[in-house]
């Protein structure tokens, strides 16, 4: 069993690609199990033709507790078992104090046991990674970490903040970050950007999904465009980067921050950028800020 914790700033359509990963390893026959950790419980949407998967920490928040799995589990496209954490209205709590309480039950319920996934997704906040938040990360619930950005400046910056959490936990033998996938939006000079980042940031590329209508299109249908149409160029996109993540990231190297456009990777070169130096003054150093939950953070944990 692999478990993936996907990261990325708010909007930037990652929960709409995980899902779509999630269900391109469906259609390859694996078993797979999809968590969204975001108080808007939107991230399984579409796996599961639009049915609303159940709030762990809204489940608990009315019933008290919770004797069986089932109760929290939603089956969606080609098997995929969707949960979502959940978490308190707007206003009202810590959503990361939801992931943790939402991670803590489904260990209480063996859910890993019971449903034996071959991979583990997880779709996370991006934009604020305080403990709770930075909970996929530790304590061995993910091993391997992938940031979803576009080029635009706030996507880039959250991905840094990103990398920085994954470092600062590095020494411990928790999550380490496996790559890129860059979702474009167009604007210009977007792929030299995001191979700088990539190349700073000592990290490779792992795919590059282009602006295409069709996502949409489905997504209004509460589909992947997986579902969709597995036969349109977005689709065998996203059926690539898939097969690249289960077969542990071969062939995938930084982008050239010159040309924007991926070098010819030969056998020996799937370690990516490994040992390349990172400029003091990139993005991944220079985020001076510190974003904290909305709730009580204590030692990085959020009380």
């Amino acid at each position: 069993m692999r478990k993936i914790a996907f990261y990325g700033k708010g909007g930037i359509g990652k929960s709409t690609l995980t899902s779509a990963i999630a269900a391109a390893m469906a259609t390859r026959g694996y078993r797979v199990m999809q968590i969204g950790c975001d108080p808007k419980a939107d991230s399984t949407i579409n796996l599961t033709g639009g049915k609303a998967s159940v709030p762990i920490v809204n489940y608990l928040l009315k019933k008290g507790s919770c004797d069986d799995i089932d109760d929290l589990a939603t089956i969606g496209y080609k098997g995929v078992v969707c949960f979502e954490a959940g978490g308190p209205s707007p206003g009202t709590g810590c959503a990361g104090r939801g992931i943790v309480t939402a991670f803590e039950l489904l260990d209480e319920l063996e859910a890993f046991e019971t449903f034996a996934p071959d991979f583990v997704l997880y779709d996370v906040l991006g934009d604020v990674v305080c403990g709770g938040f930075a909970m996929p990360i530790r304590n061995g619930y993910a091993e391997e970490v992938i940031i979803v950005t576009s080029g635009e400046k706030m996507a880039l910056f959250a991905a840094g903040n990103i990398k920085m959490a994954v470092d600062h936990y590095q020494d411990r033998n928790y999550a380490r970050l496996k790559g890129v996938i860059l979702n474009k939006r167009n604007i210009e000079n977007e792929e030299v950007i995001v191979a700088d980042f990539v190349e700073r940031a000592d990290t490779r590329l792992i795919g590059t999904v282009e602006r295409d209508r069709h996502i949409q299109i489905y997504e209004d249908q509460n589909k992947t465009v997986i579902e969709g149409d597995l036969s349109l160029p977005v689709s065998q996109t996203i059926l690539a980067i898939a097969d690249n993540i289960i077969a542990g990231y071969p062939g995938t190297a930084a982008l050239s921050p010159e040309t924007g456009k991926m070098p010819a990777v030969g056998k020996d070169d799937t370690a990516g950028h490994a040992g390349k130096a990172t400029d003091e003054n990139s993005i991944v150093e220079r985020q001076a800020e510190t974003q904290v939950c909305a709730g009580s953070c204590k030692g990085g944990e959020c009380a």
